[in-house]
């Protein structure tokens, strides 16, 4: 499985550790949609040269759910449907252990909650939802762009990751993350759903903030959140 790692122009001249933010694609993605699509690196560049962030690792996982070895070797991008019926888990299982804990090991990170991020659009926002539920101790960062809230999981031995949402969220905040911003276009598909998830935060009383912008599940406003998103990071 495929990673692309952003290390900050200065890492190989300092012995500085740094925060990481890891940022998921969504359906019909892999680990280069962000750069390709969402100006990721000159976004990033920008951010940093200004002063408006932190000079950080980001890593971009490919989080799409595979079967076929050949499928991992290109790093096939799936189609919507195909993403959205065969998510069942299996990434997310072992997300802490085979992408966190492997930058751990191989960067020079600061491996603690308060400088750690985890953020993603569609269906990657939802990978953010749970990974960050189930790992309560892990991100203190959580961004979600457009999200995808309820999975269509088909049975697989991890399809149980995707289970006991509200159980975990109980134990997330009560020490809540600093941030927890959800963000979608007014026009998108999931915006019903997500004005109900929201709801359901406010219930609860759950530290977040939501943002509704113009437009619907488009790379103009991922782009857009990200940028706003990485600006409040480790702050």
């Amino acid at each position: 499985r495929r990673m692309f790692v952003y290390l900050p122009a200065d890492y190989h001249e300092s012995s500085e550790r740094y925060p990481v933010l890891y940022l998921l694609h969504g359906a019909r993605g892999n680990e280069l949609s962000w750069i390709t699509k969402g100006n990721l690196l000159r976004n990033i560049d920008s951010l940093m040269c200004n002063g408006l962030m932190r000079r950080s690792i980001v890593v971009l996982p490919n989080t799409n759910q595979y079967k076929d070895d050949r499928d991992f070797a290109k790093s096939r991008i799936k189609g919507a449907m195909e993403s959205f019926f065969e998510n069942n888990g299996m990434v997310e299982y072992s997300f802490v252990e085979d992408v966190v804990k492997k930058i751990d090991r191989t960067y020079r990170t600061i491996p603690k909650k308060s400088s750690r991020a985890i953020a993603g659009l569609s269906i990657g926002a939802l990978q953010a939802i749970h990974i960050s539920a189930t790992h309560p101790d892990m991100f203190d960062y959580i961004g979600l762009f457009s999200p995808m809230v309820h999975p269509f999981t088909r049975h697989s031995e991890h399809s149980s990751f995707y289970r006991h949402l509200k159980r975990r969220q109980q134990t997330q905040f009560a020490t809540p993350p600093k941030l927890y911003w959800v963000m979608i276009g007014r026009k998108d598909f999931f915006f019903p759903r997500m004005n109900s998830y929201c709801r359901y935060l406010e219930r609860r009383n759950y530290s977040h903030e939501y943002l509704v912008s113009a437009g619907g599940h488009q790379w103009y406003n991922w782009s857009m959140y990200c940028n706003m998103f990485m600006q409040r990071l480790w702050k």
